[in-house]
């Protein structure tokens, strides 16, 4: 099977939503999935009317049982881009919140992960997969401690995925973003203080993009990246190298 295939987690908003459509220009037939039908509809719509291909898959990617009808023949990029955050302080924590954040932001991603590598591995041509960390996979912040946990944990997962299969042609790294504005962070960035404290801790002054993220997952994937396995790129305006 010839030609470049991507399967994009997350794809009906947002971070995914602008990674799908980057990489549909990039030259991608597309796999847009995520839980809202309606939202993946019209992701495949505008790849569609831009000359792209694509089609989508509605599933929650925390229902294991869920992820077969994913078809993964073909596959040769896959991004990760399914997650969420509940920001609360750590005492009031519940398990529910802990389980829900754990199922999203690492669960999926390693089953996901799974059912992808299996296709590259019987296909043989190797491929590349890109999960979406935060700039909390590096460092620690208030009411942040099961989005940190979570995100620290992918950028350990992705390490040691690229270490594993690196030998069968399989590159996996992470992308790092700061705060983006984006439909999952509107409600807390529309706080004025909250947003003014985050502009200020990042060096650039600026928050960024969904562009921005779609732009180093883009490159992540594609041929200029082919030495670079196990690596997670910041795109955090300076944040963490404070």
């Amino acid at each position: 099977m010839g030609g470049k295939r991507a399967l994009v987690t997350g794809a009906g908003r947002g971070i995914g939503r602008a990674t799908a459509l980057a990489l549909a220009r990039a030259g991608h037939e597309l796999i847009c999935v995520a839980r809202t039908a309606a939202d993946l509809d019209a992701v495949v719509d505008e790849i569609e009317a831009g000359g792209g291909r694509a089609r989508s898959v509605a599933v929650d990617v925390t229902d294991s049982a869920a992820l077969a009808q994913l078809d993964a023949e073909g596959v040769t990029a896959l991004v990760n881009c399914a997650g969420g955050n509940l920001p609360e302080a750590f005492v009031d924590v519940p398990e529910e919140h802990l389980d829900r954040l754990l199922a999203l932001n690492v669960k999926s991603t390693f089953l996901v992960s799974q059912r992808v590598v299996r296709a590259m591995r019987v296909d043989g041509r190797g491929g590349s997969i890109v999960n979406l960390s935060s700039q909390m996979g590096r460092v620690g912040s208030p009411r942040r401690t099961v989005y940190c946990a979570t995100k620290h944990a992918v950028e350990g997962l992705t390490r040691a995925m690229a270490v594993e299969l690196a030998p069968h042609g399989i590159r996996v790294n992470a992308v790092a973003p700061t705060f983006v504005e984006t439909p999952m962070t509107a409600e807390y960035l529309a706080d004025r203080e909250f947003r003014d404290w985050v502009v200020e801790r990042i060096p650039l002054g600026r928050l960024a993009g969904v562009a921005d993220v779609a732009a180093a997952v883009c490159f992540l994937t594609s041929d200029s990246a082919r030495m670079i396995t196990g690596a997670s790129l910041a795109v955090d305006g300076g944040w963490t190298a404070q």
